[in-house]
């Protein structure tokens, strides 16, 4: 009679492994070597520097989108919402992303699921050029529900002391530039999924589950010229939240409405679950994923560095907080 193993009790080792050696595979071409992979823990040679600077570090995660995900059954972009909602908050402060690391944690390893996962999150270093160094993967059976799965991430970044972003420059009469969502990014999902039903969500699969805009490579390509006082990430708390984050105690923000395209998904959202206006904007990032306060004698070249940039309104004295009118 054979004993109680660890695979019995619901830990499968060997699929960890197959799922270690498919990384591995799928990072072999990076500028750190694979053998990092796997190891008790990754090394990563800081950048030469010129002078002193800082390493920048953050988490998150990807939130109950997760849920759209399972529903839809499909898991090949959530790697690169982990990646965004954290490499997005390092350029906030004129970081370049370094390394990333990510937490998969499942009640059973379906490792063709977790491959799909963290491909995405690979495409995602690679987006926004910096290497996925490592991670943990963990099998808890009992404490997930079966298909699901929690993902977190980590980032670290370094910002020479002559290229910190802190808003501290910030004075009226600056220019509020904004760049575009892909949707609603990697927040709001908990009100996402009250509002519309399960036949909904997967109608509207495409446009929930679009993978968060990584804004990397343009911002610090943006960045290297003058004009870029302060960056917002515009995530959970939306707009009143994370704006007044980078803008000095004495000033306020004006945004005019119309002043760029709300995305069709926010109107739907908003006109099926009854949502006020107010709440939206605290919510949601309504069609704008990263908001920079410029100078005003430079916002016309700093816009002319993105694509799709749009002006949104400008830093005022006095008051608190942001006025949308």
């Amino acid at each position: 009679m054979s004993g109680l193993t660890y695979q019995k009790s619901g830990v499968d080792i060997d699929a960890g492994n197959e799922l270690v050696r498919r990384i591995k595979r799928m990072t072999a071409g990076s500028k750190v070597s694979s053998k990092a992979i796997g190891g008790f823990s990754g090394l990563f040679p800081l950048p030469k520097t010129s002078g002193p600077g800082f390493l920048s570090g953050c988490c998150d995660g990807v939130g109950t989108k997760l849920k759209i995900a399972f529903l839809l059954n499909k898991h090949d972009t959530v790697g690169i919402d982990l990646v965004a909602m954290n490499v997005n908050d390092l350029i906030c402060v004129g970081a370049k992303p370094l390394f990333f690391l990510d937490y998969f944690a499942c009640g059973k390893l379906e490792v063709g699921i977790a491959e799909k996962v963290i491909e995405g999150i690979y495409r995602g270093c690679e987006e926004s050029g910096c290497t996925l160094l490592g991670g943990e993967t963990a099998e808890m059976p009992g404490f997930y529900l079966h298909g699901e799965y929690d993902l977190a991430g980590f980032a670290v970044g370094w910002a020479p002391q002559k290229s910190i972003v802190d808003g501290k420059k910030v004075k009226a009469g600056d220019v509020l530039l904004g760049l575009p969502s892909s949707g609603f990014h990697s927040n709001g999902y908990s009100l996402v999924r009250k509002v519309f039903s399960e036949s909904e969500i997967r109608a509207l699969g495409a446009e929930l589950i679009a993978p968060t805009y990584i804004y990397v490579k343009p911002v610090l390509a943006a960045l290297k010229k003058s004009g870029i006082k302060a960056i917002a990430h515009i995530t959970g708390g939306g707009w009143y939240e994370n704006i007044p984050r980078v803008i000095p105690k004495g000033f306020s923000v004006r945004v005019r409405k119309g002043s760029w395209p709300v995305l069709d998904i926010f109107n739907k959202l908003q006109a099926k679950g009854g949502v006020d206006e107010a709440e939206m904007y605290r919510t949601f990032n309504m069609g704008i994923g990263l908001v920079i306060v410029a100078d005003k004698a430079r916002a016309d070249a700093v816009r002319k560095s993105f694509k799709e940039c749009y002006v949104l309104g400008q830093i005022e004295k006095g008051g608190e907080g942001v006025t949308l009118q």
